[in-house]
């Protein structure tokens, strides 16, 4: 195994952070630069090609905020000659109103990419979201809120991403089949999938 050095880390460090900064400030240009082209990502309400995800996300844009912010943490990178993966700390913050309630909903997860050196840099070539936990809370506590979480069923969603899940279903989007929760099976087979890949399989 090849560790990764300085500049490999800061490089695709960056390159992670600005997915989060391009995708939440509308530069779609850089955004789908992230990737290499046809590169797939999967999320709770999108999964294919980056450039799909480009145009839908482009279609779900707020030109002022509040707009959804993806706070990115550093990412543990492992690297082997031309390819890389890394898993990032992530959180989702977005805010919906509900029958009159304003309503915050912080999402934690995690970016698990495989990434590949190109002429132009590291690119990522596939991500997938594991999703941890997530919470609601009232942007104004009060009476209205309360009702609203005593008279509302969420248990259809998963608790990993229940609140992002009843955000994105309100707002008239579809989730996708396969959601990887962490923990999971799933979750332990996509992380061993990515070693496979990172070895050349």
């Amino acid at each position: 195994m090849i560790t990764a050095d300085a500049t490999d880390i800061v490089r695709i460090s960056q390159l992670i952070q600005g997915w989060g900064l391009f995708r939440d400030q509308g530069r779609w240009a850089q955004l789908a630069g992230t990737f290499v082209p046809g590169g797939t990502i999967s999320v709770t309400w999108f999964a294919g090609a980056i450039e799909d995800f480009v145009t839908a996300s482009r279609k779900q844009y707020k030109a002022a905020s509040p707009r959804t912010k993806h706070l990115i943490g550093v990412p543990v990178v492992r690297v082997l000659g031309e390819r890389a993966i890394a898993e990032t700390n992530i959180q989702i913050l977005g805010r919906f109103e509900h029958s009159d309630v304003a309503v915050d909903v912080t999402s934690n997860a995690r970016f698990a990419d495989r990434l590949i050196r190109t002429n132009d840099g590291w690119r990522i070539a596939r991500r997938d979201a594991v999703y941890e936990k997530d919470r609601m809370d009232p942007v104004a506590p009060g009476a209205a809120f309360d009702c609203f979480m005593a008279g509302t069923d969420f248990s259809a969603i998963p608790e990993p991403y229940r609140y992002l899940g009843y955000r994105l279903i309100t707002s008239g989007r579809s989730l996708q089949p396969g959601i990887i929760c962490d923990g999971s099976p799933e979750a332990d087979r996509l992380l061993a999938d990515a070693d496979l890949w990172l070895a050349g399989g």
